[in-house]
């Protein structure tokens, strides 16, 4: 990569380059003449504008798939070549992925992986983000890592999925490159929010259920994480039977009702040692088996009553699921519909918050990671940073 000089670094910070390159990440499909009509701009600003991102390094332009209309077509804008990257590390409960992702969102490389739950996970991980790190040099500008567990800092505080306890993630940073660390439900969510089934909405509460029930409350495509960043760890709410003790050390989590452990105990089975894989059979044995279908709808329907507390508590546009949730969703629709509605206040049941199914799939994670690394690289500070070279 061709260093940057200082006179670059003037023109990122002149008026309306951010902008610009804000709205080319959240709608990478955008032309310039999209961007233009978004932000209120001539045509010849815009065009102004993208020059100077293009020379430094940080958008392309490519005709459009085919042109239509009179005139000529206006060009797309997408991530440079050369541009700016993040690395995203995805920590389920038996699978790793490390990535690597451009502005807009796509993943370029992907590497995955299962795993038995050792702390010493970390140290595989920090080899690969190493690797990347080695192999891209200073184009990667942050690393994002998300978790299924509550976390503080850097820090899983607690994963009970993994049975983890205060495990320090900060071996994963190469030197000189910021790390961030964020519950993975919580990232799904942010993802969602912004890019997904809640896009349209100010306010989206995300719910998801793996092992245990987790999401984010997303305000104007910010996610309210807390003081610490451990917010949304809603499945530790007590939304569930008062006598069952949670691996968190709290009584009658949520979590305990909706997942695996839940639909075993309504089939008088022990618990599971993997609830995910659990719940995946239970659900799909519920085409044919009565006693599984109960099992599932009286998950469904502790789903749905949590559900419907939540939107009481804060009041969303949307609600947006993924995850098991989908499935339980589409196994058992009128066992959730009713949790859900029986849980509502009365006043809000003519027109409750809508309940919507999340497009993104298995890369909800990852694209959640990298929009939250991209935050803090698509500032005038990140701007300048990258400019230096």
């Amino acid at each position: 990569m061709q260093p940057k000089t200082a006179h670059s670094a003037r023109a990122l910070r002149s008026q309306g380059a951010l902008a610009v390159l804000r709205h080319v990440h959240a709608h990478p499909s955008a032309t310039r003449a999209d961007v233009a009509r978004a932000l209120g701009l001539s045509s010849g600003s815009a065009a102004e504008i993208t020059a100077r991102l293009k020379a430094a390094r940080l958008v392309r332009e490519t005709p459009p798939p085919r042109a239509s209309g009179r005139g000529r077509p206006s060009p797309v804008l997408g991530a440079h070549p050369e541009g700016p990257l993040v690395c995203v590390v995805a920590i389920s409960h038996e699978e790793w992925r490390v990535a690597c992702v451009e502005l807009g969102g796509r993943v370029i490389t992907e590497d995955s992986g299962r795993h038995a739950g050792s702390p010493g996970l970390v140290g595989t991980l920090a080899a690969r983000v190493a690797a990347l790190h080695a192999h891209y040099g200073g184009r990667v500008r942050a690393v994002s890592a998300g978790a299924a567990g509550t976390v503080s800092g850097t820090t899983i505080i607690q994963a009970s999925g993994l049975g983890w306890r205060d495990v320090a993630l900060g071996p994963l940073r190469p030197p000189g490159v910021p790390l961030l660390v964020g519950n993975d439900a919580s990232l799904v969510g942010l993802a969602d929010a912004r890019r997904g089934a809640g896009a349209a909405a100010r306010v989206v509460l995300h719910l998801t259920v793996e092992v245990g029930v987790g999401g984010i409350l997303v305000v104007e495509g910010r996610p309210v994480d807390g003081a610490t960043g451990a917010g949304g760890e809603f499945g530790h709410m007590p939304f569930g039977d008062p006598a069952l003790e949670c691996p968190c050390g709290a009584r009658g989590c949520w979590d305990l009702a909706v997942d695996g452990r839940a639909m075993a105990r309504a089939l008088d089975r022990p618990p599971p040692a993997d609830p995910r894989t659990a719940a995946g059979e239970i659900i799909a044995a519920a085409a044919s088996d009565p006693a599984a279908l109960d099992a599932v709808a009286g998950a469904a329907r502790a789903l749905g009553r949590g559900m419907g507390a939540l939107v009481n508590a804060l009041d969303p546009d949307v609600v947006t699921l993924s995850g098991l949730a989908l499935d339980l969703d589409a196994r058992t629709p009128a066992a959730l519909r009713d949790g859900y509605t029986s849980a509502l206040m009365r006043y809000r049941r003519a027109a409750p918050p809508p309940v919507l199914r999340s497009p993104l799939g298995p890369q909800g994670p990852l694209i959640g990671a990298a929009d939250a690394a991209f935050d803090i690289l698509l500032t005038e500070e990140g701007l300048e940073t990258w400019s230096r070279g």
